[in-house]
Parts: structure tokens; sequence; C-alpha cells
């Protein structure tokens, strides 16, 4: 129940501040494919594997980050018969401004706990997660 809180405070806070800096449209749904995105992008069965999503929900959300703008999709030179969803510049945008704001937020925290205790507060949940992640 904690997990679920933080990440909703967190996502709460980084989408309100992702609006205020030009990016009202972007959801949380979204962030499953935006925070996998390099630079020359991904194919969307690599996007499903990094976050445990099935292909066709992946398909659909690069749908509506297309309709906003923020990827495409192009040819995989490895293999034209693949695309690639690689983000625009606006979605380059939107990515640098969501990772600042994520550390600016994990140096709240860290600044609030103690470096050392936020350190070991991110070691242990980090060892939960994996712990679950393994069971299922």
């Amino acid at each position: 129940m904690l997990a679920g809180q933080l990440m909703r405070a967190l996502q709460r806070e980084l989408f309100e501040r992702l609006a205020e800096q030009g990016h009202p449209d972007v959801r949380p749904r979204h962030g499953t494919v935006l925070a996998f995105l390099g630079r020359d992008g991904a194919r969307a069965t690599e996007l499903a594997a990094r976050t445990g999503q099935h292909k066709q929900i992946i398909g659909t959300i690069v749908d509506e980050l297309a309709e906003l703008g923020y990827v495409r999709r192009e040819p995989d030179p490895d293999d034209r018969r693949a695309k690639r969803v690689v983000p625009t510049e606006h979605g380059r945008d939107e990515i640098a401004k969501a990772r600042a704001i994520l550390a600016d937020m994990e140096r709240r925290h860290a600044e609030n706990l103690g470096a050392d205790r936020y350190a070991a507060f991110k070691e242990a949940f980090q060892e939960v997660v994996r712990s679950q992640r393994d069971r299922a």
C-alpha cells in the first residue's frame, strides 16, 4: 500500500510539473513508453519486454503518443519489416524535463532524509521490488 501511495504522489507531482513546463497532455500511462525510449528509439517488442506490458498495450500507448506529437514510427534500419518508435523533438523535450524533475525530487528526498538514509532506503526498496518481481 505504501508503494502505491508513493507512486501516486510522485506521479501527481511529476505530471503537474510537466504540465507547467509545456507538456499538459502527457499522462502516467505514457511514461510506460517515454521512460524507456532512447534517442534512437526502440521497437514495440523491446518496449513491451522492458516494461512488462503486453505489446498490444504498448501499441495503444504509442498510437496516443504519436497523435500527441511525442513519437513517430520509422522503419527499423536493422529490419525493414519492423518499425522503431522514435521520440520527436517534443518527445525528447518531455523526456529530458521528466528526468530533470525526477532527479530534483530524488535530491529533495535525499536532503530530507540525509544522503546515507536515503541511499539505504533506495537500496532496500530496490531489493524488495526485485524480490517481489522474482515471485511473479
